[in-house]
């Protein structure tokens, strides 16, 4: 059984996304590049919500998300894909964008259930309010979070709604040589 797993790079002071949701300022190279194909390889599902979703779809299959980077792009392409919105409805497979299922609302007993059957770790990508969610849940085992050396001053936070303390123990740092720092957590017993 696999772990759930919030995979997302943030800033200094703490936000996934600018105050638009825009991500140029992620600080992304070869190296970075590397280390997202290492970690997608370990997973077995990627979780979204319908902002991120929408983000990715429009991408990945796209002839310029494939030629910039193939490995990545096969991998988001055919990956199963769990997407929790209230307003999106089924998606049907394309072509190249594969394997996607429609969750009307979070419901930690068919999370659990599905986290029993997958052999990898299931993966929160972008999508703040899907982590906080899950977090107030207590459905995260392990925050893997990658530090740009930028402050933006405004964005969306990715811990915004959080109903309780929560303490973590450090498992893992690694520095990137273009400044980014991972920084992994999982839950400390308490």
């Amino acid at each position: 059984m696999g772990k759930i797993v919030v995979f997302n790079l943030v800033t200094i002071d703490g936000f996934f996304a600018g105050p638009n949701g825009e991500i140029d300022w992620h600080n992304y190279d070869d190296e970075m590049g590397r280390h997202s194909i290492t970690q997608l390889k370990s997973l077995s599902v990627l979780i979204f919500g319908r902002t991120t979703y929408e983000m990715m779809a429009s991408y990945w299959p796209t002839p310029e998300g494939i030629k910039g980077e193939p490995v990545v792009a096969e991998i988001m392409n055919n990956i199963p894909k769990m997407v929790f919105s209230k307003t999106l409805k089924q998606v049907e497979d394309g072509t190249l964008w594969k394997n996607v299922k429609v969750f009307h609302e979070i419901k930690p007993e068919d999370i659990l259930k599905i986290k029993e059957q997958e052999g990898g770790d299931i993966a929160i990508f972008g999508s703040g309010t899907i982590v906080q969610q899950f977090t107030n849940l207590g459905l995260i085992d392990e925050y893997r979070l990658v530090v740009n050396p930028i402050i933006l001053g405004k964005g969306k936070p990715l811990f915004k709604d959080i109903d309780a303390r929560l303490n973590l123990k450090l498992l893992e740092t690694k520095v990137f040589k273009n400044g980014n720092v991972l920084l992994r957590y999982g839950r400390a017993s308490n």
